[in-house]
Parts: structure tokens; sequence; C-alpha cells
């Protein structure tokens, strides 16, 4: 991991490139000509330039060694300058995970040596036409190629979609299935047989270079196959998802922030009936402040996980879904919003905010879809509610009213709330086997998401005022001003939590008429309800630090 002071440095480096590089006319005028400044991503990959890729590298093959929190923290500075240009770089250490994962000793010191040393560029080749994010249904195939009985090689066939640096990369991790399941090679740009279409005309990330790629018969050594044995691709694959998925979330949180960054200050200047919109809560408390928490409830979850994968956890795949869905979900709502906040401005190719729109879009796509994401916490979670007789988020909302009892001010106990009505609807559909509705173990990921993010963002607010929050840090909000963001948040995922679940047992038929009452009285709805007193004076407190105003002192709840 990297020394604060360095973190610093290298973020410093990364604006200042792009404020020479990367200004807002140049962003447009590339965004509008659908071009990838292939240039500029190689300067940024390059030792003698930024060399933004030693960050990603261990220290042994020649990198900087870089944790997952500093990465988050890199990731997040990208977005906020462009989200093509950040997946162009972030494609190539996704490209480079199996290698990082499984490769051999050998593989590891070639293949991620050349990258620090030369700033090879890769891309992931994972995705199919036909399958998807589905990894196990891929068709592309790698048939052995034996001479005296001994395998030497191997032969490609299939198509891959949807490729980040597909037409620029200079080598390609491809998933193809062997004899003995799917498995990971190495194939490098100019290989026979190996072509890729022209690139994809998208929706946003216009500046990254996104294709189709194709092989037919092409042959690769056997010392291509990544960890020289096969059939470990998956397990390769998923060991990393909690990793990547957190530098998406960083994207959608980046560029969400970005997004916000530029309608708060605009609202300052436009007058609207005699007064700047900054000044009115139909524009503040509409399009700024429920964004920024749920943003900051997003961060909240990501830095956690970093620190959690950092001190060694482990991969934490159902954390890192959470800490994407949450911050690409907020990012994308908060984009919206920022058009809305400009008016006829923010609809224009004009202004960034437009852009900005179309580029976080893809964040609740790629690597993994949102309802993807939300199927992948309610599975795991749903096993940790029957494994623990349906005390797993009664036992945190528990540790969320001790919490409060220690920090009464940064809505912990609100945040149990949430926990504790999460629990009551886990186990009404568990007894009503409603999770046979896709539907409802889709909308049981989202509730989950928000209750433990409302938990971790309180818990951060406790941190930041005991002063034991990470040094690396985001620290844009202070202590009292935190602790209102997280009151904020802890209402909404609440009242989300208790009324959406409560709608949704109905709606399948898990509760009737006579069980009603008792239901509505588990979910504690009026201690939800009463919890939103203070709601509009903890709006205005951060609408004011958000607009370095004098702020009247927020309400505790």
């Amino acid at each position: 991991m990297l020394a604060h002071k360095t973190l610093k440095l290298s973020v410093k480096s990364l604006k200042e490139f792009a404020k020479k590089r990367l200004p807002d006319e140049v962003l447009i005028d590339l965004d509008k000509r659908d071009e990838c400044p292939i240039d500029i991503v190689r300067d940024m990959c390059s030792p003698d330039k930024l060399g933004i890729q030693l960050l990603f590298i261990p220290e042994e093959f020649g990198g900087m060694g870089g944790g997952t929190f500093d990465v988050y923290c890199i990731c997040e500075e990208m977005a906020r300058i462009d989200l093509g240009i950040a997946t162009s770089v972030l494609a190539t250490f996704l490209g480079s995970d199996p290698i990082t994962v499984g490769a051999t000793p050998e593989q590891k010191k070639l293949w991620l040596g050349r990258i620090a040393d030369e700033g090879l560029l890769f891309a992931y080749g994972a995705t199919e036409p036909e399958a998807g994010s589905d990894l196990g249904a891929l068709r592309t195939t790698a048939d052995p190629v034996l001479n005296d009985g001994r395998v030497v090689g191997y032969t490609i066939n299939g198509n891959k979609q949807w490729i980040s640096n597909g037409g620029i990369a200079g080598a390609y991790t491809v998933l193809a299935s062997t004899p003995a399941g799917p498995t990971w090679f190495i194939v490098e740009k100019d290989a026979k047989g190996f072509t890729h279409d022209e690139p994809e005309d998208k929706h946003g990330i216009r500046l990254s270079n996104t294709a189709a790629l194709a092989f037919n018969d092409v042959y690769v050594d056997a010392d291509r196959l990544i960890g020289g044995v096969e059939g470990q691709g998956l397990v390769q694959a998923q060991a990393v998802f909690g990793y990547t998925r957190l530098m998406v979330a960083a994207f959608g949180l980046g560029a969400g922030w970005a997004a916000l960054d530029r309608a708060i200050p605009y609202s300052t200047k436009r007058i609207q009936a005699g007064a700047p919109l900054s000044e009115k809560q139909g524009y503040t408390h509409k399009l700024i402040v429920p964004h920024v928490a749920r943003l900051e409830a997003a961060r909240a979850y990501i830095e956690q996980t970093a620190d959690r994968i950092d001190a060694g956890e482990g991969n934490l795949n159902t954390e890192g879904a959470i800490a994407k869905y949450m911050a690409t979900e907020a990012g994308n709502q908060a984009a919206d919003a920022s058009i809305q906040a400009l008016g006829g401005y923010g609809y224009t190719h004009e202004y960034m905010v437009e852009k900005i729109s179309r580029d976080v879009r893809i964040t609740t796509i790629y690597e993994g879809t949102s309802e993807i994401m939300e199927m992948t916490i309610s599975r795991d979670r749903w096993q940790l509610h029957l494994k623990t007789r349906g005390q797993h988020y009664h036992e945190r909302a528990r540790e969320l009213e001790a919490l409060h009892a220690r920090h009464p001010n940064v809505g912990a106990n609100i945040a149990a709330l949430a926990h504790h009505a999460l629990a009551e609807v886990m186990e009404k559909a568990r007894v009503a086997r409603l999770t046979r509705y896709q539907h409802i173990l889709l909308r049981l990921g989202e509730w989950i998401a928000y209750a433990e993010s409302a938990g971790t963002l309180a818990r951060r607010a406790a941190l930041l005022a005991e002063n034991k929050l990470n040094e690396k840090a985001n620290r844009r909000f202070d202590a009292t001003a935190l602790a209102a963001v997280s009151r904020v948040f802890a209402r909404e995922a609440a009242l989300k939590v208790a009324e959406e679940g409560l709608r949704w047992v109905c709606g399948a038929g898990g509760i009737n008429d006579a069980e009603m009452s008792a239901f509505e009285t588990s979910l504690q709805l009026p201690a939800i309800h009463r919890a939103q007193a203070g709601l509009i004076f903890d709006m205005d407190f951060i609408a004011d630090v958000l607009y370095a105003r004098a702020a009247k002192p927020a309400l505790a709840a």
C-alpha cells in the first residue's frame, strides 16, 4: 500500500495532467467526434509520462503496489475527469487481474512487468454476444494442440462483445472453454486469426474504445494458459469481483460528484424570482442534498470494504456488489438531477453534465448490471438470514443501537430501525416462501444494500468524530456535517425498507388481513415515521455546508 503522502502526490499529478491535457472543451470535442484519445491514454500509462499504471502493479514487478484503498481514490479522481478515459485505464488492470490472481510466477514477471515497464494496454475478453455477463455460458473454445501426446498449445475460436480497449490493446486475457472447463489465455494483438471490429457507437463513455473480438483458429502456445492448469477460469474471475466492482463503484461516486459540483456553483449565479436557486429549498432539497446523502452513503461502504480487503479479509464479493450497486445508482441519479438543475443548459452538449449523465449510465451495466448486483446481494445475505435463524440483521441493529449510545447524533438509531425492519421482512418472506418470486429477491437486494449502507455511514461519521478514520479517507465534510448527512440517509433507508417491504410482502400474498397489524408493529413503522422529525433542518444544514454559508446547528435525531 502507498504512503498517504505518495497517494496525495499521485492524485495531484493526475489532476495536473488532466488540467493540461483534458480540459472540458477537449473532452466535449472528443465526445462529439466519438474518439478515444489513444495517445493520451498511452501517456497516462507510460512510465515516462504520468505512469498511473504503476499504482496497480505489485512492487516486485516494477510497480508501486497500491492497495485497494489507494486504487479507489485514484479511480474516483479519474472518473471526475472523464469516465471514458477512466474505463480505458481500468480495462488494463481488469485485463491483468486473471494474471495477478492465477498466473505462474514466470507469467506474472513477464506480463505485469511489461505493463509496468512499457505501459502495455490490456483488455479483458470475457463477455460474449449470447452469454452476456454469464461467464458459465461462454461458447468460445480453446482446443488443445498435441505433439507426441503432450499439449503444446491451443486453438481458440469464438467471439467476444463489448470489450473495453478491444481495438487498442496490445494484449488480451481471453476466457475460453477447454476440456477441463473455462480457462484464461493471453492473446497478443498481432496473433494470426485474431481480429476486432470497428468501435461501437455508444450512448456514453465515447472517449473509450469498445469493440467486438473474433478468434478464428487463433493459435497460442501452452505457456499462454494462465496458471498452466485448465479449468481455473471462473475461480480466477470470481476471486477479484469484490475488488473490480469496488473500482466501478468509485467510478459512479466520482462521476456523480463531478455532476453535482457543476450544479452547485451554477445555482449560486442563476437568479429566479429575485434570488439565487441555491437559496431555494425546492432546488437544493430535491436536486442536490438527497443525492449528496446517497453518494456519501456509497462512499462509506466503498471505504469500509476497501479497508477490509486491504486488511486481508478476503474477496468480499458481496460487499463489492453492495458498493457498486449503491454508488453507481447514486451516481446515475445525481447526474440526472444535475441536468434538471441546469435546466435547458443541462440538456445541451455544451455543458458537461449532459455528457456525465450519458457516461455514468454504463456503470450500472458493466462489471455486472444493477440487477445482477441485487441478486448477488440477496442470495448471499439470505443464506446469512437462514443460518442465524433470522437474527443476523437484528444483531447488526443492536450493534448500531450501542453505537447510538456512544454517538447519539450520527443516526445509528435510525439505521438500526432499518436493520430491524429488514430482518422482519426477510423472515416474513421465508415463512411465506416469497423468494420463489424473482422480483422479491431483487427488491431484497436493494433493501439490504440501503440498510447496510446506512449503518456503515453512521459508523463512518462516528469514526470521523473520534478522529479514527483512515488517513486517506475523503474529508469533504467535517464530523458535524457528516453526522447530518448520515441522519438524512438513515431516514430514507429505514422508510424504504419498512414501507416497500410491507408493500411487496402484501403484493406477493405473503400476509393476510388478520396478520397485518402485527406485521406493521414488527416493522416499527411508527418509530420510523417519528424518526423523520428534523429532516428539513438537517437538509437545510447540509445545504448551508455545501454552499459555505452561515448555518444553524443541525438537529440530532
